[in-house]
């Protein structure tokens, strides 16, 4: 772990910046003219005359016309994202990759099917997968796409595709058939047409891991490149902390290193990597890992954090998979897939929690949220454990009602605000209806229970960038200009403080990270505005500079010359 920091001899360099203005979130000392940071630690905030009683070795100017924030804190991100970009996206709306290029939104089937047969021609493998993400049917209401459809692209070869919310995917034909899935396949997940034959369509873990021995494997495992395109799209966002919210490699013997011999020296961001201690995305039982990821909390660096734990109760919303209380999914569709069973999953958290692990259980359902918290008042009664910060991630149904249950046992909040904007319209026509929808992600009713809360992006599920996600939890607007439920904004400042301190707290990290404090690391988000000065529906527009990580300054490349629109593909591949 590291050293919890002292006074001591100053070898340091002592630089000022000075700044248009310093938004600190330090309700001590709001804002501020310039910030002195010797090392990779905050010296002082102030004015420049305030400053100097520090007696700093230089001035540097180059944010004097910048606003400077805490870096922001990403507390739900999945590191392989930086990996999706050697697939084919194939999304609804434009994306940009972590180089800075942009790749057009599919706005129909056709045009779906167009790109994969495009990125098809460029294999010269007759037998590699092709490997494609992004896609959601939701935006193409009417249009069956499965097996048959991915068939227009080949016949002959495995052709995957991940949909956006990464709890389904679609298998073309050979797909189903290297992997063995065939009508006496009985795995729940696996969906069968009328003809008692596989549609294609694999919902959840169980069933979607039939295909990740042909398609070369998990598309959460995580490599070097991975990693680095990951803490680049940090860079380009204003993020200087990110999740990965679910590894699948600090299990095994070794599982750490990608981590910690990747993160090192100038490396632009700092990760809390969290097991992944479901079944289904984890071969590893509970009683069996839980020594090992204590172990790994020890081998912790300034810029890798271990000992964390993510559970995953519930699917998607959008997919028809997260588990609903009544009265349900709208037009009376079956609830969703459990992600491990009820018992499975008190004699998960009931370890972790006793072995004094953090743990974050991914609960978008309402039914999900109600069987956390009812466990983990079971276990706190059995086990009592002060500052536990135990979190609902998503809590996108999460109700008043189990708000004010989840302040009363000291658990926090992580919500999925990007979801209002991402299928806000579709939540609000087809899965849940407009009363429900109006209710998700409920930031108001979360805070005025007295629950601390982040807002996350979920990336690769939706883009990372915590300017926009504030956008979308202070005005609550769909694509289609509907407001999905004004009682639930919050403001500008709740929702900043959401993706600095508010991450922070829910990592443990809100001693070192989160505000511009004294003693706190030298993180810096560099903007070119204000997002208390733009109108509300621009913050997501402002333009992030770079980043500062523990006193190392870091370049966007998102708007530089090398940044275009990219050509289709860009690459692809297993």
């Amino acid at each position: 772990m590291p050293e919890i920091p002292a006074a001591g001899p100053i070898t340091a360099e002592t630089v000022v910046y000075p700044a248009r203005l310093v938004r600190t979130m330090d309700p001590a000392r709001p804002t501020a003219d310039a910030v002195a940071v010797r090392g990779d630690r905050i010296l002082a905030v102030g004015t420049l005359e305030e400053l100097a009683a520090y007696r700093p070795d230089r001035v540097d100017d180059r944010y004097a016309d910048a606003v400077l924030l805490p870096g922001f804190v990403e507390a739900h991100s999945h590191a392989s994202s930086g990996g999706s970009w050697r697939d084919v996206y194939v999304g609804r709306f434009e994306r940009t990759a972590p180089d800075g290029r942009v790749w057009p939104g599919c706005d129909s089937v056709d045009a779906v099917i167009e790109r994969l047969r495009e990125a098809e021609a460029l294999l010269e493998d007759p037998d590699q997968p092709l490997r494609a993400w992004g896609f959601d049917p939701l935006f193409f209401p009417g249009e069956p796409f499965g097996a048959a459809e991915l068939d227009r692209v080949s016949t002959t070869r495995p052709v995957h595709l991940q949909h956006a919310s990464g709890h389904i995917c679609v298998a073309g034909s050979r797909l189903l058939q290297l992997a063995g899935i065939t009508r006496d396949t009985h795995v729940e997940g696996v969906v069968m047409g009328p003809d008692g034959e596989p549609t294609g369509e694999l919902q959840e873990f169980a069933a979607m891991g039939l295909v990740w021995a042909v398609i070369g494997g998990n598309l959460m495992e995580l490599s070097a490149d991975s990693l680095r395109a990951f803490a680049q799209d940090a860079v380009n966002q204003g993020a200087t902390t990110l999740t990965d919210l679910g590894s699948v490699s600090l299990a095994r013997p070794g599982g750490e290193r990608v981590y910690l011999d990747t993160a090192t020296g100038d490396f632009p961001a700092r990760i809390s990597a969290f097991h992944f201690g479901s079944a289904g995305a984890s071969s590893v039982r509970a009683e069996e890992a839980v020594a090992r990821i204590v172990a790994l909390a020890e081998e912790s660096t300034d810029l890798v954090r271990f000992g964390h734990v993510k559970l995953m109760l519930d699917g998607s919303i959008q997919g028809f998979t997260a588990r609903l209380l009544e009265p349900g999914y709208l037009g009376g569709r079956p609830n969703g897939i459990w992600g491990m069973t009820p018992e499975e999953f008190e004699e998960s958290l009931t370890i972790f929690h006793r072995a004094g692990l953090l743990v974050h259980v991914h609960c978008n359902g309402d039914q999900a949220t109600q069987l956390f918290i009812e466990v983990m008042e079971r276990v706190l009664t059995a086990f009592p454990r002060p500052d536990h910060r135990h979190t609902v991630t998503h809590s996108q149904m999460t109700t008043p009602a189990q708000y004010r249950r989840m302040a009363a046992l000291g658990m926090g909040a992580n919500l999925f605000a990007n979801h209002i904007w991402a299928w806000g319209d579709q939540h609000m026509d087809v899965t849940v209806g407009p009363d429900r929808a109006a209710r998700m992600n409920a930031a108001r009713s979360a805070l005025d229970a007295g629950v601390p809360i982040s807002l996350h992006c979920d990336t690769p599920v939706t883009p990372l960038g915590p300017l926009r996600t504030v956008q979308h939890a202070v005005t609550r607007r769909t694509p289609s200009g509907r407001v999905m439920g004004a009682g639930e904004r919050i403001t500008v400042e709740e929702a900043l403080k959401a993706v600095t301190l508010g991450g922070a707290y829910l990592l443990k990290m809100d001693h070192e990270v989160g505000s511009i404090e004294p003693g706190k690391l030298a993180d810096l988000a560099v903007l070119a505005d204000d997002p208390c000065a733009v109108a509300e529906d621009e913050i997501g527009a402002i333009r992030v500079l770079g980043t500062v990580v523990g006193g190392r300054h870091h370049a966007s490349r998102v708007g530089t010359p090398a940044a275009a629109v990219a050509p289709e593909p860009v690459s692809v591949g297993a």
